[in-house]
């Protein structure tokens, strides 16, 4: 009989597809010699931030994660207060930690870890979609507040002051957050260097 070989063209050509698609949203996102934007997001505290404005005065480390409550966004906030916040004081890095949610849903997140680095929304998802790093989670409207549902992937972004992206790390859903050593080699690197990729 000829079924199953037709099957099973039919299924590799479907898989075929499926990885064809999901490569080419990969190839789409953020990448080392990209450009950060000069958008403006809402800290939870301090209100309206400018990111070309903190360029004037430092590289930048752009951590996105989804919403306060989420049991990975917490795990990467705390370590990246530990181990990654440091480094940014010592190099003159502006940290910064991003999520759609709305700030003052936001906001507790914050005060609950007595974090020393800013929190900030991407209310629109603006500065998530020019990086392209956001998915559609309809599940997720009524928790972000804002009447939409784009999260982002778990990303890491370090720019240099000129707003060139030296370092980009997304990463799956469900994948654990990028590691500090990396992101601080690349803020060490990020004056002269090339861009350099990160591993998936």
């Amino acid at each position: 009989m000829t079924t199953a070989p037709l099957h099973l063209a039919d299924a590799d050509h479907a898989a075929a597809r499926r990885q064809f698609e999901r490569d080419a949203v990969w190839s789409r996102m953020i990448a080392p010699g990209g450009r950060v934007p000069a958008l403006p997001l809402i800290e939870v505290d301090l209100g309206p931030i400018h990111l070309d404005r903190l360029l004037q005065t430092g590289p930048l480390v752009l951590a996105f994660f989804r919403y306060e409550g989420s049991a990975a966004g917490d795990a990467m906030l705390v370590d990246y207060q530990r181990t990654l916040l440091p480094a940014c004081t010592d190099l003159g890095a502006h940290l910064v930690a991003v999520s759609p949610q709305r700030f003052d849903l936001l906001a507790p997140v914050k005060h609950r870890h007595e974090l020393g680095f800013l929190v900030a929304s991407d209310p629109r998802h603006v500065l998530i979609d020019a990086f392209r790093i956001g998915y559609g989670s309809p599940a997720a409207s009524d928790t972000l507040g804002t009447r939409r549902s784009v999260l982002p992937y778990p990303a890491v972004v370090v720019a240099d002051r000129t707003g060139t992206v030296r370092y980009a790390d997304v990463r799956a859903e469900s994948a654990p957050h990028s590691g500090a050593a990396p992101i601080i080699a690349a803020l060490r690197r990020s004056a002269g260097s090339s861009p350099v990729p990160a591993r998936r």
